[in-house]
């Protein structure tokens, strides 16, 4: 799985917004913006991880898509039960909603109780087809012992600034065009 080094994703950050703009207000813009249509892309991420949430926003927004993420809604991680089956709720149902569900891979990500649960959820909503890893380092190191990972498809710089969707039989898909089918 070739992975798309953390400098590389941040490049996208703030694309669409001004420059001087700090993550939280940029991610607070981005929570602004009208949500009365549906959204196509449901990113998960790990909560803390909010300027890679923002660079990976602005590179799906390149491809002109909708994107959702968990971290608009301000109650769904309080630190209680009750919160915790609401997280779980909330994410099942926007796992049904959208169309596609990119799992921004960071390491951190992964080795998360929620994004391992969310990963085993997957399995039963939705095709593989319409799942993809963002996979994020902070170095060009693989996933090793993390084999798992290797049955999803995953998006990857095919070359300088043109991304793709590698699946695990091997075939590719260009970007824009698994986003839109």
């Amino acid at each position: 799985m070739s992975i798309i080094p953390q400098y590389g994703l941040k490049q996208y950050r703030n694309t669409a917004r001004i420059y001087t703009k700090s993550v939280t207000e940029s991610l607070r813009l981005f929570k602004e913006e009208p949500r009365n249509i549906m959204v196509s892309v449901f990113i998960f991420h790990k909560h803390d991880e909010l300027e890679e949430l923002d660079s990976a926003i602005n590179f799906l927004n390149g491809f002109d898509e909708l994107v959702y993420a968990d971290w608009i809604d301000e109650d769904m991680y309080d630190n209680t039960t009750e919160a915790t089956k609401r997280i779980h709720l909330a994410i099942k149902e926007k796992m049904k909603q959208n169309k596609k569900f990119i799992f921004l891979a960071t390491e951190y990500a992964i080795e998360s109780k929620l994004g391992k649960w969310v990963l085993g959820q997957l399995h039963g909503q939705k095709d593989t087809e319409h799942i993809a890893l963002f996979p994020v380092r902070g170095d060009y190191s693989d996933y090793s012992g993390e084999e798992y990972l290797q049955k999803y498809p995953y998006i990857h710089e095919i070359e300088a600034e043109v991304y793709g969707v590698k699946y695990p039989n091997g075939e590719a898909k260009e970007l824009g065009a698994w986003l839109a089918s």
